[in-house]
């Protein structure tokens, strides 16, 4: 049985140059129903102006995953990594002991809409680490794609939790299936379109998540882009 949470419920603020929806709390939004799911910790669907973003700011052990939705996102931080963050990639930051970054929108015309996501490790006080990579529409078109593992397996990038991250891109007849073992857990995210999760249907920012053993299909989308999550 799947536990959902609709779009419209999730915390939402509009900063002006950025409108900002928390699936989890985070920072000002406070939900005692909704803190974390198992390791998954945030979820914060982001659309920043043109010309804005965040200036430089502190995380510490956490994994942060940025995925692009639209746009582009300049990346900088003080393990000395600077990149533009694009439609397609993924990029993993791991915080540990303690690291410092900022994120700005680049266009001067296009805002950038991101999906941040931060999952606890499964140790803490761990070194500093970063890395991106590209991903093809056309390598998670009809399928889930696994984009982040604890072991880096086909190509993901690398988390130190025991999680599986994957995205996948539905329409029509197209049709993908996840087996979760017991005693794990999935978190489903529609970042945009709709679709059908085991007989629910999820619209963009919907989420629903299911304990245990579980098999999810997911089926009838409408130019749907998914995340789901394998979790301890």
């Amino acid at each position: 049985m799947l536990q959902v949470r609709r779009g419209a419920e999730r915390g939402y603020f509009d900063h002006g140059w950025l409108q900002t929806y928390h699936t989890f709390s985070f920072a000002d939004y406070q939900d005692p129903a909704w803190v974390q799911f198992g390791p998954l910790r945030v979820i914060n669907d982001d659309r920043v102006s043109p010309g804005r973003g965040f200036g430089t700011h502190g995380h510490r052990d956490m994994e942060i995953i940025t995925y692009i939705l639209a746009g582009a996102l300049e990346h900088k931080d003080s393990m000395g990594n600077g990149s533009v963050i694009r439609v397609g990639d993924v990029q993993r930051m791991s915080a540990g002991t303690g690291v410092t970054h900022s994120e700005f929108n680049p266009s001067e015309r296009e805002a950038v809409h991101l999906l941040q996501i931060w999952i606890h490790p499964e140790v803490t006080r761990l070194a500093p680490g970063y890395e991106q990579k590209h991903y093809t529409d056309a390598e998670k078109r009809g399928r889930l794609r696994l984009i982040a593992s604890r072991d880096g397996a086909a190509g993901s990038v690398t988390i130190h939790q025991d999680a599986r991250l994957y995205a996948g891109l539905f329409d029509g007849a197209e049709r993908g299936e996840l087996e979760v073992a017991a005693p794990r857990r999935a978190w489903v995210h529609v970042a945009r379109g709709a679709l059908n999760v085991n007989g629910t249907t999820l619209a963009a920012g919907d989420g629903a998540g299911t304990a245990g053993a579980a098999r999810l299909v997911l089926e009838q989308g409408e130019d749907a882009e998914v995340l789901v999550f394998d979790l301890p």
